[in-house]
């Protein structure tokens, strides 16, 4: 069984988020942050990984330190999950559309960790939600995964479509990749 379960307790959170890469796609998220658990969602459902995240934070203050902290927490389950590497499809590449919005993502799950962000937000805010954290996220799962992951967003005016465009693409290169 492909499964893991990561809990992380600091000062400012306490996250619990377990992955089944074998699953069908669940999700059973609760950040606290709406926007937040609506894309993590959609990384279970387009992945077929089964994900659950149990996240408590300091969101009197900020977002930041709940997003960072289950990014750090669900790469950390996957790495895990993952075990030796043994026998995974490794490589994988996406181009994603949303209507509007188009984004490729790449990922190589080599245990060399490294982030490429090429993605520009016109607002500071979707909702609630600070774009800046988009790019916090992603960081802390590629470390904590030990993965290699590029995305770019080649199109897109809607930034709600743009966030989501990169979301699945993460999903879409998963589900191929851990295969």
């Amino acid at each position: 069984m492909r499964t893991a379960t990561v809990k992380r307790k600091t000062k400012e959170t306490d996250i619990a988020v377990t992955v089944d890469l074998d699953g069908e796609g669940t999700a059973k998220i609760a950040t606290g942050i709406g926007f937040f658990d609506h894309m993590l969602e959609q990384v279970a459902r387009h992945s077929l990984i089964d994900i659950a995240v149990a996240a408590k934070g300091d969101l009197h203050i900020d977002q930041h330190h709940t997003v960072e902290d289950v990014g750090l927490a669900l790469g950390a389950a996957l790495k895990q999950a993952l075990g030796d590497l043994k026998g995974v499809t490794r490589y994988a590449d996406v181009h994603l559309p949303m209507d509007e919005a188009l984004t490729r993502a790449a990922i190589d799950i080599s245990g060399r960790p490294y982030l490429v962000w090429k993605v520009t937000f016109t607002r500071n805010k979707i909702g609630e939600f600070d774009s800046e954290l988009f790019r916090e996220f992603f960081q802390a799962f590629a470390q904590n995964a030990g993965v290699t992951l590029h995305i770019e967003n080649l199109a897109g005016k809607n930034n709600h479509h743009i966030a989501e465009t990169c979301f699945k693409a993460l999903a879409r290169v998963l589900r191929a990749a851990v295969a």
